[in-house]
């Protein structure tokens, strides 16, 4: 890392998502909305920052996690955090949000933009990316039929795992 980046690095890894006057803390959302503990929300929103990082500094598109993509669309919604604390103040720099048109095209695209922002991941903070937060990419592109479920009125049941040969 420069030292410009360092620096930038320092102002996102201390930047504040969870303001502690509200009862319902962004990380108590983010656990709640996705059914993950508050440990392993936390460790995504580390994630999160650190993607946020190598987008400021990539010259190259990149691609999130899953989970990583969790904590900016929440973020997202917290308008005022995301724009004026984060982008503005914090990254100097507006992060758009743009999702995939859909097709092969678009998937091989995202794999390929996911796959370089693993490898960047590895060459500026030293370590491999979590796999239980960054999955694999056949996983990664392969598991996206999600549907916002009422748990109050609805049961879910876990599949059994059947691997492929």
């Amino acid at each position: 890392m420069t030292s410009e980046q360092e620096l930038l690095w320092n102002k996102i890894h201390s930047f504040e998502l969870d303001d502690p006057s509200n009862s319902l803390t962004f990380t108590d959302r983010l656990a709640r909305e996705n059914g993950w503990t508050i440990e392993y929300s936390l460790r995504t929103i580390e994630e999160y920052k650190k993607f946020m990082f190598l987008l400021c500094i990539a010259n190259h598109p990149l691609t999130p996690s899953d989970q990583v993509d969790q904590v900016w669309h929440l973020h997202l919604l917290y308008t005022h955090s995301y724009w004026i604390e984060f982008c503005k103040d914090t990254l100097n720099k507006q992060i758009h949000h743009g999702p995939t048109k859909g097709g092969s095209n678009e998937n091989s695209k995202f794999t390929d933009w996911y796959e370089k922002t693993k490898q960047l991941y590895k060459t500026i903070f030293v370590q491999t990316p979590p796999v239980d937060i960054w999955l694999p990419s056949e996983i990664r592109f392969s598991e996206t039929n999600f549907q916002r479920v009422n748990l109050d009125r609805n049961w879910i049941i876990k599949k059994p795992l059947i691997r492929k040969k």
